[in-house]
């Protein structure tokens, strides 16, 4: 996942969160502003789940550390949806922080990245995509507690075939966003539904 503050995009068109009078994205340019620092953080989820796998990272380090990136996103979430420019910018340097302690830890750990023929990406259904050469290359690919298929190159050129119509409405839409990811192993936030909540007990350090 890349995967936060997407709930702010839907296809081409800002839809903007307005749950408080003071929030950062009613201005065009606290807006703008906010952006900013919400772009890094997507950027910097992109590349962590290009470096290890679709929704994979997570999974890779300690319970510790995995609670205290989850309460982190939840806070970052909170800030997209209810906060001020300061805190939006505030979390969204925390997640960059976050994401790149857990690569860290990771690396140390010695875990696998995602082999550079492999390419992972989220389904609809909640499950993960592993697209390889061949078969011959499958042996690369790592589930990690994920909900995983893979398919080849080859078998992609049959369902293309079988089904025109998705390779004529790839030509007429061009574009296309995941914009949720679940696996056997359920992400805890998404349990939580948008609320002014706050969590019901002390934090954690800092990653």
């Amino acid at each position: 996942m890349a995967k936060q503050s997407k709930a702010i995009i839907a296809g081409d068109v800002a839809v903007r969160p307005m749950a408080d009078a003071r929030s950062w994205a009613r201005q065009n340019g606290t807006y703008i502003a906010g952006r900013a620092y919400l772009d890094e953080a997507d950027q910097t989820a992109a590349e962590m789940e290009a470096k290890w796998g679709a929704d994979r990272l997570r999974l890779l380090v300690t319970s510790e550390l995995r609670e205290k990136f989850d309460r982190q996103r939840y806070l970052f979430n909170q800030a997209i949806w209810h906060g001020e420019l300061e805190a939006v910018r505030r979390e969204s340097m925390r997640m960059v922080k976050a994401w790149l302690a857990l690569d860290a830890a990771a690396v140390a750990a010695g875990k696998q990245k995602l082999d550079a023929l492999v390419w992972e990406i989220a389904l609809e259904d909640g499950s993960v995509a592993a697209i390889v050469p061949s078969y011959e290359h499958a042996k690369h690919v790592v589930a990690d507690g994920r909900l995983l298929r893979v398919f080849t190159l080859e078998e992609i050129a049959r369902l293309l075939s079988a089904y025109p119509e998705i390779a004529k409405a790839k030509a007429v839409f061009p574009g296309a966003t995941v914009t949720a990811v679940k696996r056997d192993i359920d992400d805890p936030l998404n349990a939580i539904h948008d609320t002014h909540d706050k969590l019901d007990d002390p934090l954690p350090d800092r990653l």
